[in-house]
């Protein structure tokens, strides 16, 4: 059996004017023939309003490939995330949050678990449960999305190929570029503990735009940083051989915007 060919890019950033349509459609015009599977790693909007992921929507509908994503941050600022993820539901695309999809590709099955991810820091300086409410809030609420994430990876079992989409970074490495002092609020290690219990072949993420694209976690697991500001292109393809782990190859995506 050949390669599955994934395509991956976060943080389009679209806002509901002609300049994001033309950008997206020029962008996804050749995505058919590139890839067999679409992964969009949040942050699709401008300010999280319908009108604005209509845009992605209405791309993403005419490049006419499966497509999971989830959301990001900027896609919760206008308190309206369920009519936003309505939008892209309504142009098939599965929005994962600490669930799974499985997509027949290339012969093979592959799993995707997602969830947007949240901050929380790395080991040695990270929040804790610890001292305010609010802080005490913050930190729950990164472990509950880790959790979240270990039971959508375990409903992945079976899957030929296994892909773990986030919007905030599982480890340190993706994000050197960015202020250290901004470590805490664009990713969390309690992910990368969840995917390393569970096993993946590739690990793709967004929302650092200054960080650095390859990354690993402790147990092995390759991650990605697609953020389009970082890949500098439409979309970043990974090709996956899982007759031939642990081999991932990232080529350039084509249309660069």
């Amino acid at each position: 059996m050949g390669a599955v060919r994934i395509a991956a890019v976060g943080d389009v950033h679209a806002g509901a004017d002609r300049e994001s349509t033309e950008r997206l459609d020029a962008g996804l015009d050749r995505l058919a023939d590139q890839a067999d599977l679409l992964l969009l790693a949040g942050d699709l909007t401008r300010c999280g309003t319908p009108e604005e992921v209509r845009v992605v929507a209405d791309a993403v509908a005419r490049a006419g490939v499966p497509t999971a994503a989830v959301l990001g941050n900027h896609d919760h600022h206008a308190g309206r995330p369920g009519e936003v993820v309505d939008v892209l539901e309504s142009a098939r695309v599965s929005v994962l949050e600490g669930t799974a999809a499985t997509f027949e590709v290339a012969g093979r099955r592959v799993g995707v678990a997602g969830t947007k991810g949240f901050g929380g820091g790395f080991a040695g300086a990270c929040v804790s449960e610890f001292g305010e409410a609010e802080t005490k809030a913050f930190a729950r609420h990164t472990t509950e999305v880790a959790d979240r994430l270990r039971a959508a990876m375990a409903m992945c079992d079976g899957a030929d190929v296994r892909i773990v989409l986030l919007h905030y970074s599982p480890v340190r490495d993706t994000l050197r570029g960015e202020s250290p002092e901004l470590y805490p609020f664009l990713g969390s290690y309690l992910l990368a503990e969840a995917i390393d219990d569970a096993g993946a072949d590739l690990v793709v993420h967004g929302h650092a735009h200054n960080g650095s694209e390859r990354g690993m976690t402790p147990g092995g697991v390759r991650v990605r940083n697609v953020a389009q500001p970082v890949i500098r292109s439409a979309y970043r393809v990974f090709e996956l051989r899982p007759d031939e782990r642990p081999a991932a190859r990232a080529a350039t995506g084509a249309g660069r915007t």
